[in-house]
C-alpha cells in the first residue's frame, strides 16, 4: 500500500527548509535542487507539490509574511484590551512593536528571511506582489498604533494627516534598521538595547508618553 503523504505538511517541510538555507545561505542558493537535498527529498518530489522556482519561493514569501502579520495582528488585538496612558498599554506597545524584531530564533528567522525577500523582490519581478502586500500589511498596522499614539490626551485631538504618515513611515524605517542592526550585530544590539531605542523614538506620541 502506497505511503500516506499530507500535501499541506509536505509543502510546510520543504518551505521551512527554504527557510533554513535563506537563512544560513543567503536567498540565491534556494534552488528546487539545494532545497530538495536541504528538505531530504528527490527533486521530482519538491517539483510535484511547486512547479518552478519561481513558484516556490513565492509561496515561501508568502508564509513568512503570513507568520509576521499574524504576530503582529495577535499583539495588536492583546494592545487595544489595554488603557491608553497605563503602564500596561505602554508595554503592550513595546510587545507588538517587537514582533518585527529578531528577539529570539524564531523571530531571526523570520526577520532574516523576510528581509531576504524584501530585498530580492528589487530585481525579481514575480516577488513584487508578496512585497507590496507585506508592506502594506506592517504599515496599516504600524500607522494605526502611531494614530492611536498620537491622540493628545483629554482632548481627542491628533496630529494632521501628513504628519502621521511622516511618523509612520518613520517608525517603520526604525524598525527596518533596528531588524537590521540586531541581525547582524546581535552582541551590541540585544533586546534591551531595542527596547530602548523604540522608547526613545515613542517619547515624542502623545498618549505613549503620557504612561511614563
Amino acid at each position: 500500500m502506497p505511503k500516506f503523504v499530507d500535501a499541506a505538511v509536505r509543502r510546510q517541510e520543504v518551505v521551512e527548509a527554504v527557510f533554513r538555507i535563506v537563512a544560513a545561505d543567503g536567498l540565491e542558493r534556494a534552488s528546487l535542487r539545494e532545497v530538495a537535498d536541504e528538505a531530504e527529498l528527490a527533486v521530482g518530489s519538491v517539483r510535484h507539490y511547486f512547479a518552478s522556482s519561481d513558484e516556490l519561493l513565492t509561496h515561501s514569501f508568502g508564509v513568512v509574511v503570513d507568520r509576521i502579520v499574524d504576530r503582529l495582528a495577535a499583539a495588536d488585538d492583546r494592545l487595544a484590551e489595554a488603557q491608553p496612558g497605563t503602564p500596561e498599554h505602554r508595554q503592550g506597545v513595546l510587545t507588538l512593536l517587537g514582533e518585527f524584531l529578531p528577539l529570539d530564533e524564531e523571530r531571526a528567522v523570520d526577520a532574516c528571511v523576510w528581509m531576504a525577500f524584501k530585498n530580492a523582490a528589487r530585481t525579481k519581478p514575480f516577488l513584487a506582489a508578496e512585497a507590496d502586500r507585506s508592506h502594506r500589511a506592517v504599515a496599516a498596522i504600524v500607522g494605526r498604533l502611531v494614530m492611536d499614539l498620537s491622540s493628545t490626551e483629554g482632548t481627542g485631538a491628533t496630529m494632521d494627516q501628513q504628519r502621521l504618515v511622516t511618523e509612520a513611515e518613520r517608525l517603520l524605517a526604525t524598525l527596518d534598521g533596528l531588524t537590521m542592526h540586531a541581525l547582524l550585530q546581535p552582541e551590541w544590539m540585544t533586546a534591551q538595547m531595542c527596547n530602548d531605542v523604540l522608547e526613545s523614538h515613542l517619547a515624542g506620541l502623545g498618549s505613549y508618553a503620557g504612561s511614563h
